[in-house]
């Protein structure tokens, strides 16, 4: 009988659960897609597209870094304004310097709140 009370007392707590969209369960932004150019020895630009669904501006996406697969870290753009009315968002970090031996990168996003996470995009370095 205890387990039946129990099972129920469950059931009712969660009919009355507030509504949490997937929006309010994301703590960070996506990297949707990375455009990566040459731009002469061992310099790269990069065109990064960001996804933030939650973009205001009291939280958002406030920037993203290109990265080795090791973790080194090469390049960081910051955002200094939310993109609310522009989702998803592509920004630029232009004249990346990466080490010759390098082949590809990593490219992560950062949340205003909760740092850096989210999906992130593994590109192959042009020329390598």
């Amino acid at each position: 009988m205890n387990r039946l009370l129990a099972a129920s007392a469950l059931l009712l707590g969660l009919a009355h659960a507030p509504y949490c969209s997937a929006e309010d369960l994301q703590k960070h932004p996506d990297v949707l897609s990375v455009e990566v150019r040459a731009n002469g020895a061992n310099r790269f630009d990069f065109d990064v597209t960001i996804s933030s669904p939650y973009d205001t501006p009291q939280r958002y996406a406030d920037g993203f870094r290109v990265s080795g697969t090791d973790g080194r870290n090469y390049g960081e753009r910051k955002l200094l304004h939310d993109h609310a009315t522009e989702q998803p968002f592509t920004r630029d970090l232009y004249d990346v310097d990466i080490p010759a031996g390098i082949r590809a990168v990593r490219v992560q996003a950062r949340d205003q709140q909760y740092g850096y996470g989210g999906k992130t995009v593994e590109v192959a370095l042009p020329g390598r």
